[in-house]
């Protein structure tokens, strides 16, 4: 089954696509929570952080990376960033596609959680 990166990635679906080379894509959050809100996501599908094999190594390595790419890019990797993988329900998960939110453009406060849970999104 599809999931809703995956249509982005095929373009199926329209996004505001920032970066992309052939292991990982980057654009802009639909629902940003900060003024810099984007997402990189790998091209191949990993569920959740919990089923990251030994050859994956690299490829999260790389959206890190790219993460750290696009900040200097874009301007704001001198005032800092936040970096967060999501990981299944209670974690805040709602694409079962690992994805790196990256978050920048003002302070960000501690801590980031809210006490309801965030619904998954429909595929």
């Amino acid at each position: 089954m599809e999931d809703l990166f995956l249509k982005i990635i095929a373009r199926e679906i329209p996004a505001d696509i920032i970066y992309e080379d052939e292991y990982v894509i980057a654009f802009n959050d639909i629902s940003p929570q900060a003024p810099v809100h984007f997402l990189v996501v790998p091209k191949k599908k990993i569920r959740t952080l919990n089923d990251i094999a030994d050859e994956d190594q690299a490829l999260v390595g790389r959206m890190i990376q790219t993460a750290g790419k696009l900040g200097k890019k874009m301007g704001f990797a001198e005032d800092g960033y936040r970096t967060v993988f999501n990981c299944n329900e209670y974690g805040g998960q709602t694409v079962f596609h690992i994805h790196l939110h990256v978050l920048a453009g003002k302070p960000l406060g501690w801590p980031p959680y809210q006490e309801t849970l965030k619904q998954p999104v429909e595929q």
